[in-house]
């Protein structure tokens, strides 16, 4: 589903060049979870952008469901996004403006897949059956991060890529919403690739690396 080969990130700055990722080789199965770990400044989100084909690598090739990234023009890269990704932030990016229901439906407008028992279903899930009429303000931060994670699930993307989605909450929220991640993230038979800070958040995923001083180190989790 992902597959990452000699990836190399490089950033130029005014005291020179600056090299982030250093030939990242990493492989990603359609149904497998990974956790991406490492210290602060590692490069971590680097690679999470790199993989969803809104930055391009220095050199080295990513592949998603099949498509080398290299080979399409920011329009088709966009599309890919559309079709394929769902993507999950620390920050929830829900629209101010758009009330619940609507907020779990946009991506799979834009994706052109717009499911009404699929939309139901996933509001049931997400325990929010009841307040589709309401505006994010409305909601905890429990509740909008798990609005965001049924956005980015709602086009049943073939890979979901997750930046912290439980950085912003508290300990009981943030594992309530890692439960239902995971869960919907099986029910949905896609990929996750999470970038995490916590061990604890990371466990319960098929595989973990390290990202460190630019390279990955893997270890089974």
């Amino acid at each position: 589903m992902l597959v990452l080969h000699q990836v190399h990130k490089t950033f130029s700055t005014p005291q020179g060049t600056l090299p982030v990722l250093n030939g990242i080789n990493l492989t990603l199965q359609q149904g497998d979870s990974l956790a991406l770990m490492g210290e602060s400044g590692s490069g971590k989100s680097t690679l999470l952008h790199l993989a969803a084909g809104l930055d391009l690598p220095s050199d080295g090739e990513i592949c998603i469901d099949g498509h080398a990234l290299s080979s399409l023009d920011e329009p088709a890269r966009a599309r890919l996004r559309r079709q394929s990704l769902g993507l999950v932030f620390q920050q929830f990016h829900l629209v101010p403006s758009l009330s619940v229901i609507d907020n779990l439906r946009l991506q799979a407008r834009l994706a052109g897949r717009e499911d009404a028992e699929w939309t139901a279903h996933l509001m049931a899930r997400l325990g929010l059956s009841g307040r589709e009429t309401y505006y994010p303000e409305q909601l905890s931060g429990g509740q909008q991060q798990r609005l965001a994670i049924g956005r980015a699930l709602a086009a049943r993307p073939r890979l979901l890529l997750a930046d912290e989605p439980t950085g912003n909450l508290d300990e009981q929220s943030a594992d309530t919403v890692l439960g239902l991640l995971l869960d919907l993230v099986k029910e949905t038979h896609c990929a996750l690739l999470m970038v995490t800070h916590s061990a604890r958040v990371a466990a319960p995923l098929d595989r973990l690396v390290h990202l460190h001083l630019g390279r990955l180190e893997d270890n089974a989790s």
